[in-house]
């Protein structure tokens, strides 16, 4: 019997952008064991978000050897997921040229919104259904080539933070479809539309692009990854998707229509459906995500803050996470009034519309109002922001939501009420790491019983004497992004 068994435990490990975490899942998707280490963002002026790929391996390692000393024998499998879009440049040998570029770097701000007013968005928008943003690779591509030249040309491989862990761990670049995506990839063929590179003006980096991993492909660990984790050499790993699409394949999303609403350091909102159609639409915003079934697509709009914006706030007024739930008890619905904007990202806004410039605002304060109005109002900000990206990915069935957002009951609440619906909520945190140890099970040829995977979970309903409180808030809401 192979030292990794199918009977063994899958160790799921998700890369986030301020936390790597690791989980290990038997066979019936319980989580037996899961560790978690912070990483670190590096900032400077100008927008700029970095991460260190060796600081980022180090927290790999350190979760997968914790998770791995409390299971009884090697794991069946490892199974990687991560932050998407950035720009992290390797050498052949998987070493990184520079820090890698953080999907929040707004650094090419100004260039997006050129972009936007030329019509190169709308042009890549409408071969590959992707719209632009500072943090994704188009812009990050061409600020190099404009300031950083000597990047370009020492890398070898212009990917992303999963295949980039990959790469070190196994000595293959594989990247996932789903991280291709944004903005080259035609969803629908699977390949680089070269009209997406021409109009951006980076046709002359195309070669550094990997060609996206077949669905089901499995790497195995090489010797340096062995060592690094402390695991067999050759255990299998699979390397995606994405934290998008894993967290909604972890959630239970698994008919055309379910969506799934993410309450994380970003607001990532993604839809089931059948059908990529690139161009459609007036906003060439969000995008196609590939999953692993070639005939589905995630119909994605990722607005930049979620969590992070409550956290701005909170620390504004001189509260911390653990005061969340005591504020927003002390204000009531509506805030008392006070309403907000929650485009708190120095890179703008980039679902369900691209504005590079958007800015937050509070509106309506006056001497009578305290702290707790201030973060109640950025809550349902946020809440209005949801509803409007679940309505543009073309949410039509059931919801689930996880993030780190839905920990606090009364926000959780506030969400279901705003978006008039009721909201599932996976038992399992770690909904991200589920997902790829899901694809795993999937691409060793041993699926697992999806029904028991998905089987614990409560739903919050929405509060009906609510409704018309919120409805008329959510019309400001929009009356007033649309006026901006």
């Amino acid at each position: 019997m192979s030292p990794w068994a199918a009977s063994s435990p899958v160790i799921g490990v998700d890369v986030g952008t301020s936390v790597t975490k690791a989980v290990a899942f038997d066979r019936d998707g319980r989580a037996l064991h899961s560790a978690a280490r912070p990483s670190a963002l590096l900032r400077q002026p100008g927008g700029v978000v970095e991460q260190d790929l060796e600081k980022v391996l180090e927290s790999v390692a350190e979760v997968v050897r914790e998770v791995a000393a409390a299971l009884d024998g090697p794991p069946s499998a490892l199974a990687l997921t991560g932050q998407g879009d950035g720009l992290w440049l390797r050498d052949a040998d998987g070493r990184p040229v520079r820090n890698a570029i953080s999907w929040m770097d707004g650094r090419a701000a100004p260039l997006v919104t050129r972009w936007l007013a030329d019509g190169t968005v709308r042009a890549v928008y409408e071969h590959t259904g992707s719209g632009m943003f500072p943090g994704c690779q188009a812009p990050l591509l061409a600020w190099l080539r404009a300031h950083e030249p000597e990047s370009l040309e020492r890398a070898a491989v212009a990917g992303y933070c999963v295949d980039a862990v990959a790469q070190r761990l196994t000595g293959t670049v594989s990247l996932d479809a789903s991280d291709a995506t944004l903005p080259f990839l035609d969803p629908r063929t699977r390949t680089y539309a070269t009209k997406a590179l021409d109009a951006c003006g980076v046709a002359d980096a195309a070669h550094l692009l990997p060609e996206p991993a077949a669905p089901g492909t499995v790497l195995s660990l090489d010797a340096h990854g062995a060592a690094l984790l402390g695991l067999p050499a050759g255990l299998p790993v699979t390397s995606g998707p994405f934290d998008l699409p894993a967290s909604a394949l972890g959630s239970g999303v698994r008919e055309i229509g379910d969506g799934l609403l993410i309450v994380g350091t970003t607001l990532a909102c993604q839809v089931l459906t059948d059908r990529a159609e690139p161009g459609a639409g007036t906003e060439p915003a969000g995008m196609w995500l590939c999953t692993p079934d070639p005939e589905r697509w995630l119909r994605a709009m990722p607005a930049m803050v979620g969590t992070a914006g409550i956290d701005w706030t909170l620390a504004t007024v001189g509260a911390t996470t653990a005061d969340l739930e005591p504020l927003l008890a002390a204000s009531p619905p509506g805030a008392h009034g006070v309403r907000a904007l929650p485009f708190l990202s120095e890179a703008g806004e980039r679902a369900p519309f691209v504005a590079p410039d958007a800015r937050a605002r509070f509106d309506g304060l006056h001497l009578g109002h305290r702290r707790a109005d201030l973060v109640r109002a950025m809550c349902e900000a946020v809440g209005y922001a949801a509803r409007h990206c679940l309505e543009a990915a073309g949410l039509s069935a059931s919801l689930a939501a996880c993030g780190g957002g839905t920990r606090s009951a009364t926000w959780l609440r506030a969400f279901a009420d705003i978006l008039g619906r009721p909201v599932r909520v996976p038992e399992e945190t770690e909904v991200g790491a589920k997902g790829a140890a899901l694809v795993a099970r999937a691409s060793l040829g041993d699926p697992v019983d999806e029904e028991r995977w998905h089987g614990a979970y409560r739903v919050v309903e929405p509060d009906p004497e609510l409704r018309e409180l919120y409805e008329t808030g959510y019309a400001a809401y929009r009356a007033e992004v649309d006026r901006m």
